[in-house]
């Protein structure tokens, strides 16, 4: 795996293209735009909704990553079984992510969805806890991608995508309880977090997860993953979404929040994973807890969630271009070894929190 095309030049796309390009892969970026971009690889305009354009674009490469809304990438992961490629992406989407799982099992190449912070890393880093018990009755998973300096009720910005932000406040969430894998509603089962002496609020939301809850069945009996916001972020939201009914107008509901909760760049990801369980026969909790900030990569400083939802997936595709990942079939990040991903060169941002 040498060339890989990178389809959206966001903050992500653009980013991811340029680690890669670092750690010594061919890239071709496509974006619909033709921005003039001084960048240290091809760009090319392209529409990603044009079946011929992309059918010719993956001709060209042993893979591709979209950086695309989650709603565009089990058209594109189709096109990559055709053209006989590894696929990637960051969807938290779950019908997406069944779909491509179910694309898979006739690939000859890897499929590879879900590869950003949660799902992505944080699934990572919950599989690592649970390896540590010889038994484990609970793992917890949360991360929050939030302003370093809240205003407001919400104590909210928008610097993910709006309609992942939706998605994922409003589909159902999968869990593990009692042993059994269960469908809860988003935005409960509140619980309070401090991380560095910051009080947070966590509550479900959908897609976190990935494909754990079918992994671990019968082998965890309970595992959940939460958000993370600041305390009455979720009052604020349930207002918004059920007593306004704006989960009836998606769209217009993210176009209402990104306009009153513009991006900011003093931003911070704060990552809190735990398992209990058995260890040695005593009652053991393994925990791993971080505030990720801005840094700076590639020559320009990064917002925390620009860059941890970057590296994530470019230290994955390292991995399996280096032979440590499986060559076909599909990927899930639970079955990525936390410390081979933590050695891989881009993967190493996150040994420490700046």
């Amino acid at each position: 795996m040498k060339t890989i095309a990178v389809l959206g030049l966001g903050k992500i796309g653009t980013l991811a293209a340029e680690l890669l390009h670092d750690a010594g892969f061919t890239v071709i970026a496509h974006d619909v735009s033709a921005r003039t971009h001084t960048l240290p690889f091809e760009i090319r305009a392209t529409d990603v909704q044009d079946e011929t354009a992309i059918k010719a674009a993956f001709k060209e490469v042993d893979a591709v990553l979209s950086c695309l809304p989650y709603n565009l990438n089990a058209k594109l992961a189709k096109a990559a079984l055709a053209a006989d490629i590894h696929y990637f992406d960051l969807t938290e989407d779950v019908p997406t992510t069944k779909a491509i799982l179910e694309m898979s099992k006739s690939s000859h190449r890897l499929m590879a969805p879900q590869c950003g912070l949660a799902p992505g890393f944080i699934g990572i880093v919950g599989a690592d806890l649970i390896a540590r018990l010889d038994d484990c009755r609970s793992c917890k998973m949360r991360v929050g991608a939030l302003p370093q300096n809240p205003t407001g009720l919400m104590g909210y910005s928008f610097n993910w995508s709006p309609e992942g932000v939706v998605n994922e406040y409003l589909n159902d969430c999968e869990v593990l309880e009692n042993g059994e894998i269960k469908s809860v509603s988003a935005m409960e089962w509140m619980e309070k977090h401090y991380i560095n002496g910051v009080e947070l609020e966590a509550f479900t939301t959908s897609g976190g997860l990935g494909t754990m809850c079918e992994t671990y069945l019968g082998r965890v009996p309970n595992m959940d993953y939460k958000t993370m916001r600041y305390p009455g972020h979720a009052a604020q939201m349930n207002f918004f979404f059920h007593e306004l009914l704006m989960r009836e107008r998606r769209k217009e509901a993210g176009e209402i929040l990104v306009n009153a909760k513009p991006p900011v760049s003093d931003d911070v990801v704060y990552v809190h994973a735990a398992a209990e369980g058995r260890q040695g026969g005593e009652l053991a909790r393994e925990e791993f807890v971080r505030a990720y900030k801005p840094r700076e990569l590639a020559g320009s400083t990064r917002t925390a969630i620009a860059w941890t939802t970057t590296c994530s997936v470019v230290a994955v595709i390292e991995m399996v271009r280096d032979g440590a990942l499986p060559q076909s079939g599909f990927l899930k990040q639970e079955d990525i070894p936390l410390e081979a991903f933590l050695a891989t060169r881009t993967g190493a941002v996150f040994q420490t929190d700046h």
